[in-house]
């Protein structure tokens, strides 16, 4: 690990999360909760692989080999050492129901087990404040030590010798030892019975929510570990999902596009409800419904911004955060989203398509209304109101704005759904109104954003201005706006793969953009592009592709943003919501039928 990679492995429990490298060490982990200060900052610390760490040495160390527990994020990480010795380490976040609770604290649990030799290690833990400016000041105990994080205190709770661990000295390992690193206040119980006890309840928990998901035949484990990661992106507390649990992962060496991704983007967390609902996961609906009821509440009828903080904040004003030198030391590191100042109005249809579930779905603890619907018909408004007005667009470009033609696309979704649920609740007059509007926005798209190529054929262009296309088109028919036979889609289809394509990958643009020419493929759009072939009827060639980029993912199954179609490794923020709902859809598409196991 002296060069930080992208092979890191998601621990959490829906309140905090770390991320685990390949040597077993936590390196990024926010707290309390995942837009908060990261105490575990290697990732983006450089050289300095001291700081911001919690991590086991083995000494004479040769391999390291790690796993996940089935179907849960509980992960086990073994280190062998040249001698023969080895250790087991059980990394997980407590997350149970307890006293009619969902326990979920903000905690971090290792268990240490010897399993074979003699083995001999020394700790080093670590945790950092104020963004990697300085190391938490320790107090200590009997039996634990404080660390005086910002903005709260952690105390470790254990039965390891508490000054082998302060001065980081190696000690013979003889039998299990039991770390708990939580809030500040003393650990009630036994401490070894109650981790044993927390680890067996929280994969209970895990195996019975993962038991409950519809997946598909094939590729059920690339399709659990997705489900499972995108659930621990959901801040449980009020019902955000994140993009990302990290912030400045680069999407090219050196190019600065560095963002900070742990906030809720209202079209990402559309994307992340809609991939999950396909799995029978109605619990992250239930929550994020709650979320986007108090973000339309906020708005008043008004302008929605495309991203909030998980607690629904709306000023997510962007810094940097100079004391972190950055992944491999290519920063800027990122504090803050600038991009709650713009204007995308593709989150009204992203606010709209979820919510009518709630219309339809009757397996929900709570149904929408005609009160919501009246809540719902401003959001249309707005969509209405936006259809052909410029905006920055999905790819949130900072320095220029068009009409888009995925966000009035978008904006059209949100009219003709609103037309189903008034006919749902029998309101024939709303029916017609909103159906009206539909028409009038699918008219306007059709004139504006078709490009004729002079020969009778033609393209959508990206917007309405320009004749450019990005990936975003080939939604068009996930939307419903047209059919996969459609022939204006089919010849959309054929110009975005002949200008986007890039072998077995697929670029959101070719267009230069604030900054430069895009140098990596955009991993979700590689799946709209395996989903536009399945559509299309060429099948074979979209399973290959498919197979191939789940040859992409981490050894623990899941992907970022982006990928060097070149060189094949991973880069942007870890691990991306958009590249694990592409991965759930594109299985559930390709996969055969259950019915051919019978």
């Amino acid at each position: 690990m002296d060069t930080p990679n992208l092979e890191l492995w998601p621990i959490g429990n829906c309140q905090v999360s770390a991320l685990v490298d390949s040597a077993g060490g936590f390196a990024w982990g926010c707290v309390p909760r995942v837009d908060g200060d990261p105490v575990f900052c290697t990732l983006l610390n450089g050289e300095n692989r001291e700081d911001g760490v919690w991590r086991f040495e083995i000494e004479g160390q040769v391999s390291a080999t790690q796993h996940y527990r089935r179907n849960t994020p509980i992960l086990v990480t073994r280190l062998e050492a040249a001698d023969g010795s080895a250790v087991e380490i059980h990394d997980f976040c407590p997350r149970f129901e307890r006293s009619g609770r969902m326990y979920r604290p903000v905690a971090f649990t290792r268990i240490l087990r010897p399993v074979a030799g003699t083995p001999r290690l020394r700790m080093v833990l670590t945790p950092m404040k104020n963004y990697g400016g300085a190391r938490a000041e320790t107090t200590h105990g009997t039996n634990h030590i404080r660390y005086l994080c910002d903005p709260q205190a952690l105390r470790l709770s254990t039965d390891a010798p508490i000054g082998y661990v302060l001065e980081n000295r190696s000690f013979r390992l003889e039998h299990d030892l039991h770390f708990f690193l939580g809030p500040d206040e003393p650990f009630v119980g036994n401490l070894r019975s109650e981790l044993c006890q927390m680890e067996a309840l929280t994969e209970r928990y895990w195996a019975h929510w993962t038991r409950g998901l519809h997946i598909p035949l094939e590729w059920q484990d690339e399709v659990i570990r997705c489900a499972i990661a995108l659930k621990l992106c959901q801040h449980e507390e009020t019902g955000a999902i994140v993009a990302a649990l990290t912030t400045s992962l680069p999407e090219a060496p050196d190019s600065e596009r560095n963002w900070d991704y742990r906030f809720c983007w209202i079209r990402d967390s559309y994307y992340t409800v809609q991939a999950l609902n396909r799995l029978g996961a109605l619990d992250v609906l239930e929550k994020y419904l709650a979320y986007l009821r108090n973000i339309i509440d906020g708005a008043k009828g008004g302008h929605i911004q495309p991203l909030y903080s998980v607690m629904g904040e709306s000023e997510l004003d962007e810094g940097h955060e100079t004391a972190l030198a950055g992944y491999r030391g290519m920063g800027p590191v990122r504090r803050g989203n600038a991009a709650f100042k713009q204007v995308q109005h593709d989150c009204y249809g992203q606010i709209v398509l979820p919510t009518v579930q709630g219309f339809f779905d009757r397996r929900l603890l709570r149904m929408a209304d005609e009160g919501d619907f009246e809540s719902l018909e401003q959001v249309g408004e707005m969509a209405w109101a936006m259809h052909d007005q410029p905006d920055a667009g999905l790819w949130e470009f900072r320095t220029r704005q068009e009409v888009h033609t995925y966000s009035a696309v978008m904006c059209w979704a949100a009219c003709d759904r609103l037309a189903n649920v008034a006919e749902r609740l029998g309101r024939e007059d709303r029916c017609e109104f909103w159906q009206q509007r539909a028409a009038a926005i699918r008219a306007r798209i059709e004139s504006e954003a078709w490009v004729e190529d002079g020969e009778g054929g033609g393209h959508y262009g990206a917007s309405f201005e320009s004749d450019y296309l990005d990936a975003s088109l080939l939604q068009m028919v996930e939307l419903r706006f047209l059919s996969p036979d459609n022939e204006r889609f089919l010849e959309t289809f054929a110009a975005v793969e002949r200008d986007l394509r890039r072998g077995d990958h697929m670029l959101r643009y070719a267009a230069e953009d604030d900054f430069g020419a895009p140098e990596t493929a955009f991993n979700v759009c590689t799946f709209w592009l395996i989903e536009a072939l399945h559509l299309v009827g060429r099948d074979d060639e979209a399973r290959v592709l498919f197979e191939t980029m789940l040859s992409h993912t981490t050894r623990s199954g899941l992907l970022s943003e982006d990928l060097d179609y070149e060189t094949g490794e991973l880069w942007g923020n870890f691990p991306q919501t958009y590249s694990l709902v592409g991965v759930i859809n594109c299985a559930g598409l390709l996969s055969k039928p259950w019915s051919e196991v019978r």
